[in-house]
């Protein structure tokens, strides 16, 4: 988006507004690997992109925050003293949640003017809910003037998430958002909250995104029975091995879930959580190397994990990740985000891009009837104001 012509718009919408407004910018993430592990206390290896939510804002002086946005035709007017949940449009619930969270701080929030505009993929499982989330409370931290670490401003977006907007997220989403970095992922160790950033030199390949454009509603789907049938293994496994998450058992412990747990759906959830945490950790030391196809190698097995012993990928992905495995040049593809629909993340050598695209686009057409979206992001840095 022009920045100018994002400032017009917003002039456009708010008329009475001549005062140059500030501009926010939060980008969206990829998880390369590392999935339905961070509500576990588990690893993860996201990336922030250079797709993401725009927000320009100014003070009204009228105690009313409005909210607007060019991506969608609903718009809402709060009073800053009082922030109800709106059961018809869920877009709002993001930053009306932030708000409401910097209200429970104590924190005094001047009536603002704000107009959203973002360019991720809505419900394509890249975190447009997180990047809402992280820009609102960037601005709101900047016109309330109540300096909150960007740590405590990540904890605050997912609070909101949970108590606004009704999805029990883990932390990955708002972390990757707020300390994204250029050129790098973070190795991000959901359970204390300590992180690395990790090299993601891609000279001679492309990271590409594909959209199955199969929608997928988070709080509809099945990720919440995951996370209960999660703290179902993890009760089961508490009085025979002390631990209070999956995510403390390695590999080595794999016999002893077999063993311990009775029932097979609820075996193969902590199998995935287990194995995907080690992939992850396999995944870092091989970046380190610039082991790029070794990395793409542990995205398919992540991959065949998700949908074997997880169950949250469907036919759209399937078909997706099974057609870039077998595309001349592809070295990984894995679907990315909670499942259900929604992306996948792939690794391809450059000079074998252009074909990926076409073969892919027209094998998920002819088993889907859907048409897939690419994207070729760029890694960018982490939730600030821009201008």
């Amino acid at each position: 988006m022009d920045l100018k012509k994002l400032k017009e718009q917003f002039r456009s919408i708010y008329i009475n507004r001549t005062e140059e407004a500030p501009v926010f910018f939060s980008p969206g993430r990829v998880n390369l690997i590392g999935e339905h592990t961070d509500y576990n206390d588990g690893f993860v290896l996201p990336c922030a992109l250079n797709y993401g939510t725009y927000l320009l804002a100014l003070p009204n002086g009228e105690g009313k925050l409005r909210l607007r946005t060019l991506n969608f035709d609903y718009h809402q007017e709060s009073d800053t003293a009082n922030f109800e949940r709106n059961m018809e449009s869920e877009w709002v619930n993001y930053p009306l949640g932030v708000a409401d969270q910097f209200r429970q701080k104590g924190i005094s929030l001047p009536g603002l003017d704000m107009l959203f505009w973002g360019d991720i993929p809505n419900g394509a499982g890249l975190s447009s809910s997180a990047s809402i989330e992280m820009v609102t409370a960037v601005a709101l931290n900047h016109f309330s003037q109540a300096e909150i670490s960007t740590l405590e401003l990540v904890k605050l977006s997912q609070r909101a998430e949970h108590e606004f907007a009704g999805m029990n997220c883990g932390i990955m989403d708002q972390f990757a958002v707020g300390f994204g970095e250029k050129d790098k992922a973070l190795f991000l160790n959901c359970g204390n909250l300590k992180y690395d950033t990790v090299p993601l030199v891609l000279e001679g390949y492309d990271l590409i995104i594909v959209n199955s454009n199969k929608r997928r509603g988070l709080t509809d789907s099945k990720y919440n029975e995951r996370r209960r049938e999660c703290e179902e293994a993890l009760r089961i496994l508490h009085p025979v091995t002390g631990v209070k998450s999956l995510s403390e058992l390695g590999p080595d412990s794999l016999e002893l879930v077999e063993k311990s747990i009775a029932s097979d759906v609820i075996k193969r959830r902590a199998i995935h959580v287990i194995t995907e945490n080690a992939r992850v950790m396999e995944a870092v030391g091989l970046l380190y190397k610039g082991d790029i196809e070794g990395v793409g190698r542990l995205m398919y097995q992540s991959h065949d994990s998700l949908r074997d012993n997880y169950e949250v990928t469907g036919i759209e992905l399937d078909t997706l990740a099974r057609g870039a495995r077998e595309t001349e040049g592809v070295v990984g593809a894995r679907m990315t985000g909670a499942g259900f629909g929604g992306c996948t993340v792939n690794i391809v050598k450059k000079d074998a891009t252009a074909d990926f695209i076409t073969s892919l686009g027209k094998i998920y057409q002819e088993a889907t009837g859907l048409e897939a979206t690419f994207y070729m992001p760029s890694t960018e840095g982490g939730a600030r104001r821009i201008s």
